[in-house]
């Protein structure tokens, strides 16, 4: 079967060589292309594939769905500060509040008195929240955040990540991927 797809269609899931994704949130994920290029390079082993297939006039594939590294790669003990990590060490939720709605991110003690945008010092808040506490201090604005912001490793995100498994999965991932499905995002 020949097709006509878009890089975003018919995703790979990338698994590191022990054959656990190579992080969860977001979902670590290949295009088809960049799924076969790695199996042409002989750096991934094909684990499961879709029913489709891509093919020249000398050449056909099925493309694959589940691939793993040959090569073990070491995850980072520390993730990057941004925002999306931010929220996702504080579960998308307004550590004020509690609201899941406009999170945007406060700074605890605030840039004008001197704080830092750094992991301890910064913290998912809902829009009105972060109006209301404005460049207040925690104490002033009698807000204090539900937990003490801290560094988060690789686990504790990929941990929260589990949670908030996102809208598609392919039935060839599932016997790689463990969500929390009893827990409610």
């Amino acid at each position: 079967m020949n097709i006509a797809v878009s890089p975003e269609a018919h995703p790979a899931l990338v698994l590191n060589a022990d054959f656990r994704p190579l992080s969860y949130y977001p979902l670590s994920l290949w295009s088809w292309q960049d799924a076969i290029k790695a199996v042409f390079l002989d750096r991934v082993n094909i684990v499961a594939e879709y029913e489709l297939a891509v093919h020249s006039p000398s050449f056909q594939m099925q493309l694959p769905s589940v691939v793993s590294l040959k090569s073990y790669v070491r995850p980072g003990r520390t993730p990057a500060f941004t925002r999306f990590n931010v929220f996702l060490r504080d579960q998308f939720e307004c550590q004020y509040c509690g609201s899941a709605v406009e999170l945007t991110f406060d700074h605890i003690i605030p840039r004008s008195k001197g704080g830092t945008t750094t992991w301890k010092n910064v913290c998912a808040a809902c829009s009105p929240c972060n109006l209301r506490k404005s460049n207040k201090l925690p104490r002033e604005a009698k807000m204090w955040p539900r937990q003490k912001p801290f560094v988060p490793d690789i686990e504790d995100l990929h941990r929260n990540g589990r949670r908030f498994p996102p809208n598609h999965l392919h039935e060839s991932w599932m016997d790689f991927l463990y969500w929390d499905t009893e827990l409610d995002p």
